[in-house]
Formats: C-alpha cells, structure tokens, sequence
C-alpha cells in the first residue's frame, strides 16, 4: 500500500486542470496501474491513482474526477462493486465507468447493477483506450 504523502502528490497533481479532464484509475497490479497512469496522462489526462476499490471509493469522497477506470477483480472491493457504489451514490451515477477485465465479456456483466459505461479486455490496447475515453468524454 502506499503512503499518504504519495496519494496526496498524484491528488495535487490530478487536481490540476487537465484539458480532457481527470480519471480516478483502480488497479491493483502496481505495474499495469503505472503503464495506464502513463497512457492516460500522454492522452492529456489527470489521473488520480487508487490500489483497490476500498481506496477508490475513499478518495472519490474528496477527489474531484471526470470518469473511472477500473480493473474488473482487486482484493477489498472488486471493479464490479465499485461500480455499484459509483451507479448507486447521487453524486457518481452520471459519472461514466470503464471496467478492465482479463474476463469474457458475458461473464463480467451477470449483475446490471454494476453494468459499467465501457469495457476493455486485458491487455489494454492503447488505441481502443484512446477511442473509448474520446467518445465518453464526449469528443
């Protein structure tokens, strides 16, 4: 888990203006949460990062953000539950929800409480990313 001081340098740096805007990405994987960290601020996104949905679900509290980007399975609370969270919560409903899954698309969606905006299959291709976020972000 990372530290505070961390979390508190991407928050500031996220908070900044971003011309397409901000992303709150969940993903437990340190490596591929970095990799999409890089695609997503060379695609001129702020990004927010989080380990876990837990964690997610914390600092969308106080974060301000433009979409999600969620890995699909992470230990404390899954992609399928954050979702949920997010669709549920008055403040998150509109916002647009990207789920990440090394799953087949027909199982990753047995619960429509937790249907999410967009789905990309593991590994990310940066292209389909790029095309995805441009049509929810409305571009």
């Amino acid at each position: 888990m990372r530290g505070a001081l961390e979390n508190t340098v991407e928050m500031a740096t996220a908070t900044e203006t971003a011309p397409r805007g901000t992303v709150l990405l969940v993903e437990d994987d340190r490596a591929v949460r970095r990799y999409m960290e890089v695609l997503l601020q060379k695609a001129g996104f702020a990004v927010i990062s989080a380990a876990d949905g837990l964690e997610a679900m914390k600092l969308s509290l106080s974060a301000r953000f433009d979409l999600v980007i969620t890995d699909a399975i992470m230990p404390q609370l899954n992609g399928y539950e954050l979702c949920r969270f997010f669709r549920r919560h008055p403040r998150f409903m509109h916002v647009p929800v990207v789920l990440l899954s090394g799953l087949e698309r027909t199982e990753a969606f047995k619960d429509e409480t937790a249907m999410p905006d967009a789905f990309l299959s593991k590994p990310v291709n940066p292209e389909q990313l790029s095309a995805c976020l441009a049509k929810l972000v409305g571009e």
